[in-house]
Order: C-alpha cells, then sequence, then structure tokens
C-alpha cells in the first residue's frame, strides 16, 4: 500500500475540519493548553512481540523498552496488535464488545479521566473494531511525564496492513497529546477549539495544493 505525503496531509485536514464542523474538538478551558502534535512520522510497527515503543514527548523509538528512556506506549505484537504501556498510562478501551480490548475510536472521541484505561489487544468486533488495510484506527491513551510524575492524555493514529492485524505495512502514522496535565483531547485532535478556524484555513491550503 503506497500513501503519499500529500494525501495524508490532506485526509488528516479533511477529518480535523469534519471534527471542527461537528462540534467534537471542544474547547480546552485553560488558556496555557496546547496540543502538540508529532506531525506525519510514519513509525513502524514491527509485527513481532516486541513491536516498537515510543517516548511521546521526545519521539525517541526503539525495539525495546530499554532502549528507549521513559517510553510511553507500545504497540505490538506477531499474531495480531496488542497495546503495553508503563505504569500509570495505558489505552481507551471498554466502548466496544469487551472491557479488556483495546478500541479504534471515532474522530472526536474524547480522551480523558473519564475513560477506562489499560493495556490488551485491538477489538476485533463492533463499532470499535480496527480496520485492517486502513489509517482509519486512532487509538487513545494516557501517559505520565516521567520528569513532572503528572498524567497526560493523547491518541495516535496507525495504519494496518491489508491481510489482518499483524500485516505489514502498518505504523503510527501521527499522535498528538494535550501538553497541560489532566486536560482531555479529541481523538484526531491536533489544535484546540479556540484554533478552529486556524485548521480551516490550513486545510484550504492543502486543497489548493492538491488543485495545483
Amino acid at each position: 500500500m503506497k500513501i503519499t505525503q500529500n494525501r495524508l496531509n490532506a485526509h488528516f485536514a479533511a477529518c480535523a475540519v469534519a471534527a471542527v464542523s461537528a462540534g467534537v474538538l471542544g474547547t480546552v478551558s485553560n488558556a496555557d493548553a496546547a496540543i502538540v502534535w508529532s506531525g506525519i512520522v510514519n513509525i513502524p510497527i514491527p509485527s513481532t512481540v516486541d513491536g516498537v515503543y515510543l517516548n511521546v514527548i521526545t519521539g525517541q523509538t526503539g525495539a525495546t523498552g530499554a532502549a528507549v528512556t521513559g517510553w510511553d506506549v507500545n504497540p505490538y505484537s506477531a499474531t495480531g496488535l496488542g497495546f503495553f504501556n508503563t505504569t500509570g498510562g495505558g489505552f481507551v478501551r471498554g466502548l466496544g464488545s469487551s472491557t479488556t480490548l483495546v478500541d479504534n475510536l471515532a474522530q472526536g472521541t474524547f480522551i480523558g479521566a473519564s475513560q477506562a484505561f489499560g493495556s490488551g489487544q485491538a477489538e476485533t468486533a463492533g463499532a470499535t473494531a480496527f480496520f485492517p488495510g486502513s489509517m482509519s484506527n486512532l487509538v487513545g491513551f494516557r501517559f505520565v511525564n516521567e520528569a513532572t510524575g503528572l498524567t497526560h492524555y493523547g491518541w495516535m493514529r496507525i495504519l494496518l496492513g491489508g491481510a489482518g492485524l499483524a500485516s505489514q505495512p502498518r505504523s503510527i502514522i501521527e499522535y498528538a497529546y494535550e501538553n497541560v496535565a489532566g486536560i482531555g483531547i479529541g481523538a484526531g485532535q491536533i489544535v484546540p477549539g479556540p484554533g478552529a478556524i486556524a485548521l480551516l484555513g490550513l486545510a484550504g491550503l492543502v486543497s489548493r495544493r492538491r488543485r495545483s
């Protein structure tokens, strides 16, 4: 599967604009709150028992937890798709067929203290199932900032191969987190609510570039 950078940028801008239009991004109450977005990173998730470890704040990745200081999230598995986390972290689960399976969230789904978090395998049935051969897979997570000991909330978008959850290519396409501890975030959200107008402008720019 070949997905170009322009197609990815256009797709994500369109998704975010749709979320703004639907009113699902919400408004960040803290004036200093900001969403930290990774940009398009395309971090491979090997089909192994180790997968990939990621430090959300630094962007460092590695094949083992020992290789990544302060790692936060670990998608993995040679036979499916699993998610592992450090103490205090976790992934949104319990919204689908099972309380122990990690959910694929709809655009704009709130990720915050009101959700249930934990490690687990990816949901494969119902409205929160993951989609092979698609980049429409959004995972909500929480993590503890190793510098402050405080909990933050974020999301990551995952591309899966077409032959199943363990098939290649699969990768973390992008991720984002709220930089103020304890403040929730919408799945797929890359700007706070008050910045929605700027996002609309970005989407227009992407559209013009595609037509040119």
